[in-house]
């Protein structure tokens, strides 16, 4: 719904303070060219039968961004950016390793000259190794670009390394929303804490780790009140009838709970 690919079913979506549902034309299509999107699976999301130029180079031609004799060098110079050789984007991505089909999906968000990516899962499907240079190629690019994203993600020591501030979200609501340090040093929502108590850490590797009890409800029926409640250990008679509010407990922090407390 952010991309702009799904409308929502209600509510509103703010982009930098202006409804986008209210905005003109113009500003509509300024805004959806600001926000990119990188997929979780980097061969699914590009087109086989496109070579790389037209992959990365057909948003800035058909927004205006880039004439066509300027293609080839405008292409190049994004392809340098994200850490690809331009001498392949005369290629299709079959002929491409994972991370570099990833680095392609990165190139083609970045084209357009965006202010905010969506990154979804977007390091999930490759190996670990590959994993840690697409990070590096994300934070560099955040710096040299201002770039901001939101990153959606499970491994939450990528979500520590690459994040400023998290929102945690179970079955659908919000949970807890704070600055990166301010969660990891203490969660306030007993979702959140199952979560980081289940990190791998070489301080931990003597720890049985104990998940967390219960089945996940259906979120086509999930329980009434808060929807943790049937495996939260400290369940109160108000959390099986009454969904707890967002709330601000200190600056900056949020926690949706009617028990809150530092854990």
């Amino acid at each position: 719904m952010i991309a702009g690919i799904l409308d929502p079913t209600r509510g509103d979506i703010f982009y930098k303070g202006g409804n986008v549902r209210q905005m003109s034309a113009s500003q509509a299509k300024e805004t959806a060219l600001k926000i990119q999107m990188i997929f979780q699976d980097p061969f699914a999301s590009l087109n086989p039968r496109l070579r790389v130029r037209e992959i990365i180079g057909e948003a800035p031609r058909v927004h205006g961004l880039v004439r066509g004799k300027e293609m080839g060098e405008y292409v190049a110079g994004v392809m340098k950016r994200c850490g690809l050789d331009p001498d392949f984007m005369v290629r299709y991505p079959h002929q491409f390793s994972g991370g570099q089909r990833q680095r392609i999906g990165i190139a083609r968000a970045l084209a357009v000259k965006p202010d905010l990516i969506v990154c979804d899962e977007s390091i999930a499907a490759l190996d670990v190794s590959i994993q840690a240079q697409i990070l590096n190629l994300f934070m560099d690019l955040k710096n040299d670009m201002n770039l901001t994203y939101l990153f959606i993600s499970h491994d939450l020591g990528v979500v520590e390394h690459i994040s400023d501030r998290i929102v945690i979200m179970y079955l659908g609501r919000v949970v807890e929303i704070a600055e990166t340090r301010a969660l990891f040093d203490g969660p306030f929502h007993p979702y959140s804490l199952a979560l980081f108590r289940e990190i791998p850490r070489l301080e931990n590797r003597h720890t049985l780790f104990d998940p967390i009890k219960g089945e996940i409800p259906s979120p086509l029926e999930p329980p009434p009140g808060c929807h943790f409640h049937p495996r939260c250990p400290v369940i109160k008679s108000l959390c099986q009838k009454e969904a707890p509010r967002l709330e601000e407990i200190e600056t900056g922090r949020y926690v949706a709970c009617h028990n809150p407390h530092r854990c």
